[in-house]
């Protein structure tokens, strides 16, 4: 892998690398990046998607390695990580050079209002403390209405030429440490954002790894995704009626209260065409907004209070002009030509809200990522049904490129043609685990066919007989929170294992409760699937309930289903069996975290056995040895848990 990535560094050639977990992949890509950043004087960005790799890379594997490298260079390679500005303390907000914010509902609550005045004045100590002025830093933590109050986005900040404070500026100490780095460690997020913005936020560089890289298109999505709320347009219009003419303002808060009015009484769903009502509320709240945006009008010479009000009004004003603009417009093509997908969002705890979402980030990231610098994407989940095929056209690239094994890799590859099209090549450097031998991949093909909500009582009872014979050691990955509570209070009441459920406590402090306590289940859903590295003992059976497709409701992945199948493609495969493959893989992945490592994956879905799809997604996953016969499994599970036992 090191190899290949030298290779595509020299040629300017994509390189998409599938490495199973235990292969040693951040030293495969960090040493060649580092080397070439020494020796070229350039930065080399590492994108990734979790806070927990960032922190690996940072605080483990970049140190030890620029320490070992010193001496081959000639000089210690420097590293650094950058964030959005959201994530950092503003010290002139800190300083009370902007007007206080009250959230609504503490108005009227004093205890949520003195929780939010004690967060705030531990925000102010922790000021004079910290050195990074790193959220993450911070523990333990605030809430994010608290953190809203000491913190600016991009586009609220005035910039370290107009700020009082810009010298001490904790997020322009991050950029400028940045900037002078060989290695910058970033997120998903931010480099989306980079490629998104005219404006670079990250320093000027020419690779990137990407790490993580299954998650990137949906990260880029994130990032694209443009949001409007009542209470959003109506705390604009508050900041505007402190920056101009209230009269002005007093426009857009109308237009917000007229947009409160016509979404509560609309339904979550995923909108084919415009409702009249709704497009004459976002024209109204479309020209409100830009009425005070003209009134705020551009940069002018002010004192630092009304500068820093204008700032703060001036950001969401425009945000929220834009969002209408997009929303108005995405109807504007009929609907096999359309670009974007808008949908009503209605969660729990939060107002309903309109969502705008490009139905496909390729030709962003073709255009703004693959078009301008050499890109190097590793997972241990990236050959889809043993193919990169699938993630390619999500990713821009052109398909037909098959996973090679290592040892046939090809060297020497020609520098990129200026015919226009995105070369790139696809490795799976394999794994070190035999997994033959370490693992072995149970479907429960007698059980019968179910719906989503609830779990059968046969698979209650199937859950059961499984987590009895491994003696607890059971990580459950459910496809709803609803399903892994029933779960976790069935086996309570049934066995004397214990069983800790995903929402009882901090996520990092049960997944260490469950590390430490062989005999212990730990039930979850959506991010259990991804972020649990237990190796041991402790983790010698992962369940999952049903196979992880999208919900048919979910309006990014219907919309995107449908624009598939109405060019002749598999909307199904191509979207709901993609997520669903990736899912599988990751959840899967769970099981062996070291090569002494041994288990079961347990799928209560008998689809995976008897549906039409059913070899792409065993394609995706590691080559276990496979059984359907719960006899079989029950022993094995019993004879390791003896032995762990024993040991």
């Amino acid at each position: 892998m090191a190899e290949a990535v030298e290779q595509a560094i020299g040629s300017g050639e994509h390189l998409a690398v599938q490495a199973g977990t235990g292969t040693g992949k951040s030293l495969a890509y960090l040493v060649p990046a580092i080397r070439h950043a020494v020796v070229a004087g350039a930065t080399i960005v590492i994108s990734t998607s979790t806070i927990a790799l960032q922190s690996q890379l940072v605080d483990r594997d970049l140190p030890r390695l620029t320490a070992a490298l010193a001496g081959a260079l000639g000089r210690t390679p420097t590293f650094a990580i950058l964030k959005g500005r959201r994530n950092y303390l503003c010290l002139n907000r800190l300083h009370g050079n902007a007007p206080e914010e009250p959230d609504e509902s503490a108005l009227f609550d004093p205890f949520a209002a003195s929780a939010l005045e004690r967060q705030i004045k531990r925000l102010r100590e922790w000021s004079s403390e910290t050195e990074t002025g790193d959220r993450d830093d911070l523990v333990p933590g605030v809430s994010d209405q608290a953190w809203r109050q000491v913190s600016v986005t991009a586009k609220e900040c005035l910039g370290a030429h107009r700020c009082p404070v810009g010298t001490d500026c904790f997020a322009e100490h991050a950029r400028n440490e940045a900037g002078r780095a060989d290695i910058v460690v970033t997120n998903h997020a931010l480099l989306a954002i980079d490629a998104l913005d005219d404006r670079p936020v990250l320093p000027e560089h020419d690779v990137v790894m990407v790490d993580e890289a299954h998650d990137l298109v949906d990260r880029v999505t994130s990032a694209a995704t443009g949001e409007l709320a009542a209470n959003a347009v109506k705390l604009a219009a508050r900041r505007c009626g402190r920056a101009i003419d209230q009269e002005i303002a007093d426009r857009l808060d109308e237009a917000g209260d007229g947009l409160e009015l016509v979404l509560s009484e609309a339904h979550p769903q995923r909108l084919d065409e415009m409702p009249r009502d709704l497009a004459g509320t976002l024209s109204s709240v479309r020209d409100a907004a830009a009425a005070c945006v003209t009134a705020l009008g551009p940069e002018r010479r002010e004192d630092l209070e009304d500068s820093t009000a204008r700032k703060l009004a001036l950001a969401p004003t425009e945000e929220i002009h834009d969002t209408a603009v997009r929303l108005l417009e995405a109807f504007d093509e009929d609907e096999s030509n359309r670009r974007d997908v808008v949908w009503i969002a209605g969660e729990t705890n939060r107002p309903v809200t309109l969502k705008v979402a490009p139905l496909g980030v390729g030709g962003l990231l073709r255009e703004r990522l693959f078009g301008q610098r050499t890109t190097v994407l590793t997972s241990a989940t990236l050959a889809l049904g043993g193919s990169f095929d699938t993630l390619a056209r999500q990713w821009g690239l052109p398909p037909e490129q098959r996973a090679q094994p290592a040892a046939d890799m090809a060297v020497g590859k020609e520098p990129p043609s200026d015919t226009g099209e995105v070369k790139w090549s696809g490795l799976d450097v394999g794994s070190p685990f035999e997994y033959q031998r370490s693992g072995i991949l149970y479907v429960a093909r007698h059980l019968p066919p179910r719906g989503p909500g609830e779990l059968p009582p046969e698979y209650l009872d199937e859950l059961t007989e499984l987590v009895q014979a491994a003696g607890g050691r059971t990580l459950g990955l459910f496809s709803s929170m609803r399903a892994a509570r029933q779960a976790g209070e069935a086996l309570r009441e049934r066995l004397a294992t214990p069983v800790l459920c995903q929402g009882e406590d901090t996520t990092s402090l049960l997944v260490n409760r469950f590390a430490e306590d062989p005999g212990t289940c730990l039930f979850g859903t959506l991010s259990l699937w991804q972020g649990v590295d237990v190796p041991g003992a402790s983790l010698q059976l992962v369940v999952m309930d049903r196979i992880p497709f999208p919900r048919p409701d979910d309006p990014l992945a219907s919309a995107r289903q449908r624009a598939v199948s109405a060019h002749g493609g598999n909307g199904f495969i191509t979207v709901a069996g993609t997520h669903a493959a990736l899912l599988l893989a990751q959840g899967a992945g769970r099981l062996l975290r070291s090569t002494n490592d041994r288990g079961v994956i347990a799928v209560l879905d008998p689809r995976l056995a008897t549906a039409r799809y059913s070899s792409f997604l065993r394609a995706s996953l590691p080559p276990f040895w496979t059984t359907q016969d719960p006899d079989v499994v029950r022993g094995a599970l019993r004879r390791l848990d003896a032995a762990a036992q024993s040991d």
